[in-house]
C-alpha cells in the first residue's frame, strides 16, 4: 500500500495498530514479583510462587497496547497489581490501586489518551479447557462386612438418578475397611483393606462400572484409610491403621505409586476424604488414640498440607464424604466419642469446613459415599444401632441431605467404600 497514513483511532499518523493481541511480541514467562511492561508486548504472568506488581510505561501513544495472561491460572491466590506510572487507568490517576485476582484472567489494555489513559478492552476469566472438573454420572459401592457374617466382594452400581442396583457378584479378594477413588476422569479404583489379613491389593473399575481382578499391591498394606481424587484425573490413598500418615498417589492410568515420604499431617485412621474445587481434595476427621476433627488439604499436584487449625465440626470417625455442586464437598455421619451420628459438615470451594448441620437420616458409621448425576451425591449402607443397613441418603447439588430412601437393593453391610465413574 502506498501513500501517507493519517491519524486513526488506534495510533498517530504513520503507524498502524495491530489487531487486539494479534501483533504483540510475546515475552518469556514472568515468574518474578515485579515487571516493567513495554508497549507492544504480551506477557504470561505465572504467580504460582508470588504475586506480581506490574509497572506500565511512563509515557504512551494513542493505540499502544499490552496484554497480560494468567499463565498458571493462579491469580485468585496470588494476583497482579498494576502501577500506571503517572498515567491514568480507566480515567483514574495512579493513586488508585489496580488489582486483578481471578484465576484464568486475560487482560488486554490499550492507551486511549491522557483523559482516560489505559483502558482494558479485554478483562475476563477464560474457561479452562478441558475443564479441570470431571463430573461423574454414576457410582459404585463395593466390598464390606456383614455383621456376624462374612467379608464381601460384592458391588452395587448407582445410576445417574441415584438408584442403587442389586448385588453384582464380587471380583477380587473379599475385604473390608478399604478405600476407593476416581481416576482418569471416568474410572475408579478400590484399594487396600483387610482380607482376612491387611493387604495393598487394588481393583480397577472401568467407565462402565466393571470391576477388574486383583492387581498386586504397591505400598504399605493397611486398612481404615482414606482416598479421593485430585488434579481432576488422578487419585490419592492416605493415612490408615497404625496409625500412619503416608500416602500413595494414583496416576491418571490407575497406577498406584510407592509410599511417599510420610505425609504432613497427624497420623490417623477411619477418616473421610473427597475432592473440592474441581481439582483439589481434603482429608478430614478420624481417630488417633482419640476422635479428631482436623483436616488436611491436598493440592492439585497431590501434595498434602499440614493440619489445619481444628476443623469446625464434631470430632468423629467412620463417616463418608462426597463432592456436590461441582466444586464443594460434604462430610457426613460417623461415630463420635459416645454414639453414632448423622450430622454433616459442608466444605466450601476453598476447603473451609463449616460447623455441624443437624443430621438427617439414620445415624450410622462405616458407610460409603460417592457422586452421581454429575453434581449430586449419595451416602449408603453402614452400621446403625440396630445393626447393618442398606439405606441411602441422597445429597442435592446444594448440599442438602435427604431423608432415608426406602431400603436400598443390595446386601446390608458396613466397612464399605464407594467411588464414582462415568
Amino acid at each position: 500500500m502506498s501513500g501517507t497514513i493519517g491519524d486513526n483511532v488506534y495510533r498517530a499518523s504513520g503507524v498502524i495498530a495491530s489487531a487486539a493481541g494479534g501483533g504483540l511480541d510475546w515475552q518469556t514467562i514472568v515468574t518474578g514479583s515485579t515487571l516493567t511492561a513495554v508497549a507492544g508486548n504480551g506477557y504470561w504472568i505465572d504467580t504460582t510462587s508470588n504475586a506480581c506488581t506490574i509497572t506500565l510505561p511512563d509515557s504512551a501513544s494513542d493505540g499502544d497496547e499490552i496484554m497480560f495472561v494468567d499463565y498458571a491460572r493462579n491469580w485468585g491466590t496470588n494476583g497482579i497489581v498494576i502501577d500506571s506510572n503517572g498515567l491514568n487507568y480507566q480515567g483514574e490517576d495512579d493513586t488508585f490501586d489496580v488489582e486483578y485476582g481471578t484465576d484464568g484472567t486475560s487482560l488486554h489494555i490499550v492507551y486511549s489518551g491522557a483523559t482516560n489513559g489505559w483502558i482494558p478492552t479485554l478483562d475476563k476469566a477464560v474457561d479452562d479447557v478441558p475443564s479441570k472438573t470431571f463430573p461423574h454420572d454414576n457410582g459404585i459401592f463395593g466390598f464390606g462386612y456383614v455383621h456376624h457374617g462374612a467379608i464381601q466382594s460384592i458391588t452395587n452400581l448407582v445410576s445417574n438418578v441415584g438408584v442403587v442396583s442389586s448385588d453384582v457378584a464380587g471380583v477380587g479378594d473379599a475385604r473390608r475397611d478399604l478405600a476407593a477413588c476416581s481416576y482418569g476422569g471416568d474410572k475408579g479404583i478400590f484399594g487396600f483393606g483387610y482380607s482376612p489379613a491387611t493387604v495393598s491389593t487394588t481393583n480397577l473399575v472401568s467407565n462402565a462400572g466393571v470391576v477388574s481382578s486383583d492387581v498386586a499391591g504397591v505400598g504399605t498394606a493397611r486398612y481404615s484409610l482414606m482416598a479421593c481424587s485430585y488434579g481432576g484425573d488422578k487419585g490419592i490413598f492416605g493415612f490408615g491403621n497404625g496409625p500412619v500418615s503416608l500416602t500413595n498417589l494414583v496416576s491418571n492410568a490407575g497406577v498406584v505409586a510407592s509410599d511417599q515420604a510420610a505425609s504432613t499431617g497427624t497420623a490417623r485412621y477411619s477418616g473421610m476424604a473427597c475432592p473440592y474445587d474441581g481439582d483439589k481434595a481434603i482429608f478430614g476427621y478420624g481417630y488417633t488414640d482419640t476422635y479428631v476433627s482436623m483436616s488436611n488439604l491436598v493440592s492439585n499436584a497431590g501434595v498434602v498440607a499440614s493440619d489445619q487449625a481444628a476443623t469446625t465440626g464434631s470430632a468423629r470417625k467412620g463417616g463418608g464424604a462426597i463432592t456436590y455442586g461441582g466444586d464443594k464437598a460434604i462430610f457426613g455421619f460417623g461415630h463420635d466419642s459416645s454414639s453414632r451420628v448423622s450430622i454433616t459438615n459442608l466444605v466450601s470451594n476453598t476447603g473451609v469446613v463449616a460447623a455441624d448441620t443437624a443430621g438427617v437420616g439414620t445415624a450410622r458409621y462405616m458407610l460409603g459415599a460417592c457422586e452421581y448425576g454429575q453434581d449430586k451425591g449419595i451416602f449408603g449402607y453402614g452400621h446403625s444401632s440396630g445393626g447393618d443397613v442398606s439405606i441411602t441418603n441422597l445429597v442435592s447439588n446444594a448440599g442438602v441431605v435427604a431423608s432415608d430412601q426406602a431400603a436400598t437393593t443390595g446386601t446390608a453391610r458396613h466397612s464399605i467404600t464407594a467411588c464414582s465413574y462415568n
